[in-house]
């Protein structure tokens, strides 16, 4: 069978026929595997025609040599599911993907050859994309329309034109894909402006333009850069994505409407950028890098459509309400309930939650074994660990010396701190140092004061040899700009008073696979103290000024239950933790941050069991006093939160 669309200068046809495409992104990395169907029927129920995803090739090969089509991972089962509810399939394998996942998409071991350059037709980094594609293309492939199955286009490559202007490379890509039998049509995404397309485009893929407004001007822009050929928005941004730190992006549905009505009604096809944006669930989200580093919240709801939970939004409706006036829909109560969908998904009832334990982590094995001792401080790329933490952890010997009637110590210096590290010297907790969500403080070096501890450390002064433990976190590889394929970890040396400090011991931590061994170290550990009231519990700086040993603890692990009846979707609310990683029954759903705006983390209902569900958190920065289901997102500052350079 001959490929399913053909570009023409009036417009597209599939198989012979005018076609405006209608699309929506949804990316089955971000949705968890039972609930794919779902997600795919109010796709249906919105009026799209067609599915988009992107391919995380760090999802698929989270090793060297090793890959998976499995569970999150199963892009043939999606794309089947896809095709079974009637929908075509826009394919985007990257390998570079941005989309707010963590390094782009691409693996963070790929990042361990330090000669290896992305994005361009470096020997070692295509040799690399060719093995991953051998193993990923025949997936697309065997599912192509052409074939019977519902792969209607694929993507050469992703807004490149933001990145470089390697021509050989982008031709490696495309006859890559023809080689390993890609027969359906390429197309390319980019920038809406000739200073992108100048460099992402590519002759024998179509070129598509990535915009979230003014579509007369980008029509305008197209006739005169892609003349003679269907305009398609391959990503319109009806929403937006959240960093650590900010406001909440939310855009109303009456503008972003407006804007799809007025490509629909200029012929122009569009894929709805995104339709359903889901979760980062673990530690998979990216971040940005605008003169400091962003990370990117856990939630991935975008302020689309369908929301996080799969609700159907005010957005949505005003969305159908576009799209029908281009294709006969039903009314939606009646097409909700052909699907078997509930505009708004059952949701557990709001509780609260006791607290069951709380423990320290610093007695458990992680914290006291031994590990390997490196010269130098790792990267985390160097012992092959692609997200979570490092400890690092040797003896300093330390001098308080008398200096205007106070005791100090010359600080330890981080440089070059990938991104965020807690240190404690002598069993004596610091303030943590590095990227603070939105925060533009000086990071290198990242310095570690003593001085406000030198009373506890050396009452009276003088020299003692303590243990020296630096927890550093990585809050998210870089997705986007010059700075993708950044390397975590304290890259420069840590630094006292004249020379650097070698000979570390060495050990990763996997936070994501580690629920069950924490769990485990919560059952173990003595139960701390009953934690004071919010209103009265310092925050960790306070409690690092030599007046007590308050934050000594951390980090702690918190333990918690609830019963449910039947499982259903909830939201675990964290507005009164600190920061760090949560897990439901053992899965990590990801990272919280008082810093807000996220303040809620979604637990979908295939992650829960009829009866006793398991709530563990590991918290790096204060003892949560309270946690609680809710029936939906919470947005803002936790109350106690430190406030942002720009509030203080």
């Amino acid at each position: 069978m001959p490929a399913a669309l053909t570009p023409t200068p009036e417009g597209f046809l599939r198989h012979g026929e005018p076609h405006l495409i209608v699309s929506g992104a949804l990316h089955y990395f971000r949705v968890h595997p039972t609930q794919w169907r779902d997600r795919l029927r109010r796709l249906v129920a919105l009026g799209c025609d067609t599915v988009e995803t992107y391919v995380a090739w760090n999802v698929h090969q989270p090793s060297p040599g090793e890959t998976t089509f499995e569970g999150f991972a199963d892009l043939g089962r999606f794309l089947d599911l896809a095709a079974e509810e009637g929908l075509d399939a826009i394919v985007r394998p990257g390998p570079y993907i941005c989309a707010e996942w963590e390094n782009g998409g691409f693996p963070g071991w790929l990042l361990a050859d330090r000669n290896l350059r992305l994005r361009h037709r470096d020997p070692r980094y295509l040799a690399a994309v060719d093995a991953w594609f051998d193993e990923l293309i025949p997936v697309i492939a065997a599912r192509q329309s052409a074939r019977g199955g519902n792969v209607v286009m694929v993507q050469v490559e992703n807004e490149y034109g933001s990145y470089g202007d390697d021509r050989e490379y982008l031709a490696h890509l495309r006859d890559g894909l023809i080689a390993r039998g890609i027969e359906e049509l390429l197309v390319t995404s980019d920038g809406p402006a000739r200073a992108w397309l100048s460099g992402g485009t590519i002759d024998g893929a179509l070129a598509t333009v990535n915009f979230g407004s003014r579509t007369l001007e980008v029509l305008a822009m197209a006739e005169e850069e892609l003349p003679g050929q269907p305009q398609m928005c391959m990503e319109f941004w009806n929403g937006w994505f959240d960093h650590w730190g900010e406001e909440h992006h939310a855009r109303t549905g009456g503008d972003a409407a407006d804007e799809l009505a007025r490509m629909l009604e200029h012929g122009m096809s569009v894929n709805l950028y995104m339709a359903h944006g889901g979760t980062n669930f673990g530690l998979r989200a990216g971040a940005n890098h605008d003169g400091a580093l962003q990370p990117t919240t856990t939630s991935y709801d975008y302020d689309a459509p369908i929301a996080e939970n799969g609700a159907l939004t005010e957005k949505f409706r005003a969305f159908r309400e576009v799209i029908a006036a281009h294709r006969d829909l039903p009314p939606l109560d009646d097409q909700l309930r052909h699907l078997g969908l509930a505009a708004e998904p059952a949701t557990l009832p709001a509780a609260e939650l006791t607290i069951e334990k709380v423990g320290s982590l610093r007695g458990a094995e992680r914290f006291t074994r031994p590990a390997e001792i490196h010269p130098v401080p790792p990267a985390f790329e160097d012992v092959g660990l692609e997200r979570g933490m490092m400890r690092l952890s040797r003896e300093v010997e330390i001098e308080a010396v008398p200096r205007d009637g106070r005791l100090e110590i010359e600080p330890l210096q981080l440089y070059d701190l990938h991104d965020r590290a807690y240190v404690s010297v002598g069993g004596v907790a610091l303030e943590p140092v590095g990227v603070v969500g939105d925060q533009q403080r000086p990071t290198d070096p990242a310095t570690v004061d003593l001085t406000p501890v030198a009373e506890r450390l050396l009452p009276g002064g003088g020299r003692c040899t303590v243990r020296v433990e630096i927890l550093v976190e990585s809050l998210g590889r870089v997705n986007f700009g010059p700075r993708l394929g950044e390397r975590k970890g304290i890259l420069g040396g840590v630094w006292q008073t004249v020379r650097f400090l070698h000979d570390w011991e060495v050990d990763p931590w996997p936070l994501e696979e580690m629920g069950e061994e924490l769990a485990a170290a919560l059952d173990a550990a003595p139960p701390l103290d009953a934690a004071p009231p919010l209103d009265a519990a310092p925050p960790l700086e306070d409690a690092a000024d030599g007046r007590g040993g308050a934050a000594d603890a951390l980090p702690v692990l918190v333990g918690a239950s609830f019963v449910a009846d039947t499982p259903e979707d909830t939201f675990l609310d964290v507005s009164e933790a600190g920061h760090g990683v949560a897990f439901i029954n053992g899965f990590c759903v990801g990272r919280y941050w008082d810093i807000g705006p996220q303040q809620t983390l979604y637990v979908p209902a295939p992650l829960l069991r009829a009866g006793r569900n398991e709530v563990l958190l590991l918290d790096l920065e204060r003892r949560p006093t309270r946690l609680a289901l809710a029936e939906e997102h919470r947005f803002g500052r936790a109350a106690h939160a430190h406030p942002t350079t720009e509030e203080s």
